[in-house]
């Protein structure tokens, strides 16, 4: 059955084999006078149709959301609501930081609501602003970039750290941050990409993950596409954009992304599990604003190597089809021989078995057996 939209395309566009098979609908089929006044009136009737579905498309596709707009709506709102909260502190109060750590344990007294772990670090060494990952104040993984609520003992962590753990861990989530990123701005904007979410990060699965649905099944990239795909989010490192960490109540968030039919449904279950019972954590990289617990690294200037290393097909009971683009990263701070970053890289474009996402969270399966196991929906660990 041909639609009517199928109808206007094909003769807007020109398809005379079309606009035949059209008119045998139309038509009416006599002899003599009758087939010309019947065809004359049919054609008026077919083209003032044509008309009246042509703007009625046009309306429509002017309604239609792209990734384009629904970002600069997000960014709108958050640069809004992060003034707000601003506008908030009356009084600027001091607190008192403990640095403990190399290259000298010092003191600091610190702006309250304002100063951050990047800022203390300004005010010690310029190595230690440049290389840090990660903050721990008061034994509590920290944003470079979070203010500093209260007096604290402060403690940066970088790659090279004898337990590199949360580090790695926070570099593995902001490449999944990241993925989002090169996938809302990859493609035209009459592609309309919406994220649904990525599971915490495990760093010995050897890829990081996001899963969207990308409204092209089953397609297979090329390994040059991939390349295109990796090269923006390489060049990343070249910007040197910061990880925005902001704490907004669900329904800001609920407007951030009522555009996007998985993260609308995720912003009431997530605000529910957060100690409030009603605040979403979004994090900002220029102008990509995701959910995620965090933290995340620095800034991307922290990024060395970044590659999307495959597209995989799954199927989600609540979501149905989706793809799982997974990717690798590797730090600033570590050099790498470029044939074992490759090995890497076709070790990450394997399939990673992280689960199917649901409404709920991941679920996963022990290796080697039938045991489920529930993971709840964190969007980063």
């Amino acid at each position: 059955m041909t639609s009517l939209c199928d109808i206007r395309k094909e003769l807007i566009y020109g398809n005379l084999n079309f606009r035949k098979k059209i008119s045998s609908h139309f038509f009416i089929k006599t002899d003599g006078f009758t087939l010309i006044m019947t065809t004359i009136t049919n054609n008026y009737r077919l083209y003032k149709l044509l008309g009246r579905l042509s703007r009625c498309c046009i309306q429509t596709q002017s309604r239609n959301v792209t990734n384009s707009t629904a970002r600069k709506k997000r960014v709108d709102i958050f640069n809004k609501e992060k003034e707000r909260q601003l506008s908030l502190i009356r009084r600027i109060e001091k607190i008192q930081v403990e640095h403990k750590g190399p290259p000298e344990d010092c003191t600091l007294i610190m702006n309250k609501d304002l100063s951050t772990p990047f800022n203390c670090a300004m005010h010690i060494q310029e190595l230690l602003m440049n290389r840090s990952v990660l903050a721990l104040v008061n034994g509590k993984p920290w944003d470079m970039h979070r203010p500093l609520v209260e007096d604290c003992e402060l403690t940066f962590l970088h790659e090279k750290d004898e337990d590199p753990y949360l580090v790695n861990q926070a570099i593995w989530r902001s490449g999944s941050f990241i993925l989002g990123h090169i996938l809302e701005t990859a493609f035209k904007d009459q592609h309309y990409v919406e994220l649904c979410c990525f599971p915490p990060p495990s760093v010995k699965s050897g890829s990081f993950i996001y899963d969207v649905d990308l409204k092209m099944p089953n397609w297979k990239p090329t390994k040059m596409e991939l390349n295109v795909l990796s090269r923006l989010g390489g060049r990343l490192q070249y910007e040197d954009l910061r990880f925005e960490r902001l704490e907004v109540d669900a329904s800001i968030a609920q407007k951030m992304f009522e555009d996007n039919r998985f993260k609308k449904v995720q912003v009431e279950q997530i605000a529910a599990k957060s100690d409030s019972g009603s605040s979403i954590t979004l994090y900002r990289m220029g102008d990509h604003i995701d959910m995620t617990g965090g933290p995340l690294i620095s800034h991307t200037g922290q990024i060395n190597r970044f590659a999307v290393t495959g597209i995989h097909e799954i199927e989600s009971p609540d979501y149905g089809a989706l793809q799982r683009v997974q990717g690798i990263i590797i730090p600033a701070n570590l050099s790498i021989h470029y044939w074992t970053f490759e090995w890497l890289a076709e070790r990450a474009a394997q399939f990673n078995a992280a689960g199917i996402p649901t409404k709920t969270g991941y679920n996963t399966y022990k290796a080697n057996k039938e045991d489920k196991i529930h993971e709840d929906l964190d969007l980063g660990g």
